[in-house]
């Protein structure tokens, strides 16, 4: 409300002034605490967003500000120039920018899913020699050679083609540009109810290598307020994961620029609190970068 944009300073202090006569206490903001953040149009996100618009960050006293982007390499190029003190993110990543010489530090795991699709009309069995988007040396390609792999498909027998913007590649694929392509929800799930077919998803291989990643030196200097952003995270997942979906859809397809399709095919994934990445997907995901031919 406009109300609250003018005096949301006055509106704090009279906050402060009265929380100890309240049964619930709202934390004071500290603005030389603020936490910004990258995210992608995808799943692993919603509860970041869910935070922001409920108001959870705040009630645990920190500042957030989230800057959204449309391809991996976006997010990455301003994670770099230090414009972001975190993103959600992917172990790919994290081991590329660490090669680069960046330091960053993994925070929690994220919960999302990527699928392998193919094009309506098209056959799973005869994906060899086609077309098949992806966003090079991401986990959109990791899963997308996983799949491939355990369906007894050589990943080199495919062509890949490089579409780093998710929008794009979804319009592609639905427009018979491409024979399939790899893609993170709710993207996946709008491309199949359009007629599109399932090959493999990274939750049916029990693949998890989402992850939000912060830089060493926010991680170190503003720990605080990354356990307090942690906080208001696990409050959003408790939420998405008890309320009825017809009571979060609106703002989900709302804050997160997901396709108005989305608003039918979406579905959620039942989100953890804040968790430490396993070492088990680590440790698969270095194997294919050892053996990832460019």
């Amino acid at each position: 409300m406009r109300f609250e944009k003018f005096f949301v300073a006055a509106a704090i202090a009279i906050i402060s002034i009265f929380s100890s006569g309240c049964g619930d206490e709202v934390a004071s903001v500290d603005q030389n605490q603020t936490l910004t953040i990258g995210i992608l149009p995808d799943v692993d996100s919603v509860p970041f967003l869910i935070a922001q618009e409920h108001g959870f960050f705040k009630d645990e006293g920190i500042n957030v500000e989230i800057k959204q982007f449309k391809s991996a390499p976006e997010r990455d190029a301003a994670f770099q120039t230090g414009n972001l003190d975190a993103v959600v993110s992917d172990m790919l990543a994290e081991e590329f920018l660490r090669a680069g010489g960046f330091e960053v530090e993994s925070l929690m795991s994220t919960d999302g899913d990527y699928q392998l699709i193919a094009g309506v009309g098209n056959n799973p069995d005869e994906i060899a020699g086609k077309e098949v988007a992806v966003s090079k040396n991401t986990i959109i390609e990791y899963v997308a050679d996983q799949i491939l792999i355990r369906g007894g498909i050589d990943p080199n027998s495919i062509q890949k083609v490089i579409i780093p913007q998710i929008p794009a590649r979804l319009e592609m694929l639905q427009n018979g540009k491409l024979y399939a392509a790899a893609m993170p929800e709710p993207m996946a799930s709008i491309a199949i109810g359009n007629g599109c077919t399932l090959i493999g998803s990274a939750s049916e291989l029990q693949i998890n290598p989402g992850i939000f990643l912060a830089t060493k030196k926010s991680s170190e200097e503003k720990k605080d307020s990354f356990d307090k952003l942690f906080k208001a995270y696990n409050r959003a997942t408790e939420y998405l994961n008890s309320t009825p979906r017809e009571e979060y859809i609106d703002d989900v397809i709302r804050l997160s620029g997901f396709p108005e399709q989305a608003r039918e095919f979406l579905s959620l994934p039942r989100y953890r609190v804040a968790t430490p990445p396993t070492e088990k997907d680590r440790a698969d995901v270095k194997s294919w970068l050892e053996n990832h031919h460019e």
